[in-house]
């Protein structure tokens, strides 16, 4: 069946590519086990996430840039008439929407269900097509790794949707708000467009949240396959259960810095504006608030740098400013470890580790929110293997991932 397919041009890791046809294969089984018969069925992927630059500066206007990978989601479907959606997701309990209730129910918030409903009622509103499907959907990016499974999965039933009722018209731009729609109202968690955005549209993005009601989005075509570069993600295992108060106060921070200042985010604020008024900013918010503002300023701007070095194909000033990103996330973010808590510094040691394992012609450093979870790490790829081996003794096997950066976001395979 899957034969016409070229996995390694989805997947670019030949050994990764070639556990793709039995994965693809053992799906479809799936599905006619719970189904039946595989006739008219239809396969869509779409991929998780790794944010590379502007750590922490979304949700106060600013740019980011982040990619897709080679880790997915992958469904099995097949369109129904009945206007219900049957959806089963590895181990998970059956999922069952009626496309005719497209209400947000208090009752469903944080569940499978919700992100379908409200993916199903964003597109609706925007006035295409939905309505019925079988589905068996399998997924290898991880939970609680840093790479988003959560925008993969809406991500995946926004191209079902476009695939199966739009004839594949439904750019992914509108697939990716969708997925923010559903995270948001739906499920319940007031998440950013960065995750979906990378996840539907490919390859590596440049998003400048500058109109976050409309950002600015742009797929830079660097083929990264070329480089000789794997992007390595290791999960540290530090836990986030105690992190909410940690997470907030950044924003909550920054946001207050930018009232002192006469605005509502930093976007507007320039490092001129910060030093001018230091001596306020440090009494009326505190050092770290301050500290934080700067890291704003100039990574944002940074994020603006590296895409323009991938534009000009400027491999090494992009790694440069990768590293740059590392070191302010460290000095001046400050959200590499919880002073609550200074005895366990698992992503420090990561990047420690790191450090003493990697070339000055590799990078790494803190991946998404921080304090505790992943890193991630540019290394070359005949040094990947032995950087995972290294990582795996430190935090236990299976902890380092090696990736590819993949150039498609969601798509139908078949």
């Amino acid at each position: 069946m899957f034969s016409s397919v070229d996995f390694n041009d989805i997947y670019i890791d030949p050994e990764w590519a070639s556990r793709q046809p039995s994965r693809y294969e053992g799906a479809v089984s799936t599905f006619e086990e719970h189904f039946g018969s595989s006739e008219g069925i239809e396969v869509y992927s779409a991929p998780g996430r790794t944010e590379i630059g502007g750590n922490h500066t979304d949700h106060q206007h600013g740019e980011v840039i982040a990619a897709s990978i080679n880790r997915d989601a992958i469904a099995v479907v097949r369109r129904t008439d009945n206007g219900i959606i049957n959806l089963i997701s590895d181990n998970y309990k059956p999922n069952r929407i009626d496309t005719k209730d497209l209400d947000i129910n208090e009752n469903e918030k944080g569940t499978t269900v919700a992100l379908i409903r409200g993916a199903l009622a964003a597109l609706a509103n925007r006035g295409y097509r939905i309505g019925g499907f079988d589905a068996f959907v399998t997924s290898d990016v991880l939970v609680g790794a840093g790479i988003s499974s959560s925008a993969a999965f809406e991500t995946l039933v926004g191209t079902v949707i476009s695939g199966l009722y739009n004839d594949m018209k439904i750019d992914p731009v509108t697939i990716a708000k969708a997925g923010q729609y559903a995270e948001n109202v739906y499920f319940g968690k007031p998440c950013g467009l960065m995750d979906q955005m990378a996840c539907s549209v490919g390859n590596m993005v440049h998003i400048d949240f500058k109109f976050p009601d409309n950002p600015e989005v742009e797929r830079i075509e660097f083929d990264f396959s070329k480089t000789g570069y794997s992007l390595c993600i290791t999960n540290t295992g530090g836990s986030h259960s105690n992190l909410t108060n940690e997470y907030a106060a950044v924003p909550g921070e920054m946001k207050k810095i930018a009232s002192l200042l006469g605005h509502e985010v930093l976007r507007p604020v320039t490092m001129d504006d910060i030093l001018s008024n230091i001596s306020m900013l440090r009494r009326e918010a505190g050092d770290r608030a301050v500290l934080r503002a700067m890291h704003f300023v100039e990574e944002t701007k940074r994020a603006g740098e590296e895409a323009e070095a991938l534009r000009l194909g400027d491999l090494w000033k992009f790694l440069k400013l990768v590293r740059e990103s590392g070191n302010s996330s460290f000095k001046y973010l400050q959200n590499i470890y919880t002073n609550s808590d200074v005895s366990t510094q698992n992503v420090s040691i990561a990047l420690a580790v790191s450090e003493s394992v990697l070339t000055n012609e590799e990078t790494a450093r803190v991946h998404g929110g921080g304090f505790a979870g992943t890193i991630l790490a540019f290394v070359k790829n005949d040094n990947a293997q032995h950087y995972r081996e290294v990582m795996d003794s430190v935090f236990g096997e299976g902890s380092c991932d090696i990736l590819k950066i993949r150039k498609y976001g969601g798509i139908r395979i078949i």
